[in-house]
């Protein structure tokens, strides 16, 4: 393995974050902290509890994965893209790094990125509402697995897109949406029976409701559940991202 390559694109990638700390840290961590000021404060003080967890702990776990859904997307796929727009894309293909240290780097820095800015934020947290982990390791692994899965996402994205535009189209009308609709601001139990069906079709409520379980030993889903579906999702975006690469689609044209 080419490693001076990985660590090339990863420390560019860490550097871009560093030159954009507004941008990167300081605006999710801000805009997170005001929802626990609406939900927690506001909402919270009329949901007296939900399993026994006070509400503004209760969306902790939902907060944390909302921002790491979105960053996660919004930096692979601007890291990728901007090589595409400026042309230096050719320089990356024609050097000798293999596709796998290509996504490594990339990818890599995107997810490590999002697990520092959510452990930012829920120390964050920890300032709003009192905070009990009861599976510190379960919480790192799918914080870990979920930046992993979705920055494999936002680097699909990245070469999909023709514009930065694009770029946003797919987290504001499908990330964020089915992100609010899974199960972050509440527990899937309290809708109607046909509702819940259909919430099970939204592969955030597994990712919510395993992280959720890593806090408070209570889910949605069944955590074996959440952890094979979230294992799946980060297969089927490897797979496709391999796709791409044995194809060369959006990269060569």
């Amino acid at each position: 393995m080419n490693l001076l390559a990985v660590r090339a694109i990863f420390g560019f990638e860490m550097a871009r974050t560093r030159r954009t700390l507004m941008q990167s840290v300081v605006s999710p961590v801000v805009s997170t902290s005001l929802y626990f000021v609406v939900f927690g404060a506001a909402i919270g003080s009329r949901i007296p509890s939900v399993g026994g967890v006070s509400y503004g702990a209760f969306i902790v776990p939902g907060l944390i994965m909302l921002s790491l859904l979105n960053q996660s997307v919004s930096n692979a796929s601007f890291g990728i893209y901007f090589p595409r727009f400026s042309g230096t894309i050719y320089e990356l293909l024609s050097a000798p790094v293999s596709p796998f240290e290509t996504v490594l780097g990339y990818v890599g820095a995107s997810a490590t990125k999002s697990v520092v800015l959510g452990l930012i934020i829920l120390a964050t947290a920890g300032l709003f509402v009192p905070l009990h982990i009861l599976h510190p390791g379960w919480m790192l692994l799918f914080l870990l697995l979920t930046a992993v899965t979705f920055s494999l996402v936002g680097f699909i994205i990245g070469l999909w897109a023709n514009g930065f535009d694009q770029l946003q189209v797919v987290p504001l009308l499908v990330i964020t949406p089915l992100t609010f609709l899974g199960g972050s601001f509440y527990s899937i139990d309290m809708l109607p029976p046909l509702w819940q069906t259909v919430a099970l079709f939204n592969p955030v409520v597994y990712l919510v409701s395993g992280f959720r379980w890593s806090f408070y030993g209570q889910a949605d889903v069944a955590v074996g559940v959440s952890l094979s579906m979230t294992l799946l999702f980060l297969l089927l975006s490897l797979a496709v991202v391999v796709r791409i690469f044995r194809t060369g689609w959006r990269l060569k044209a």
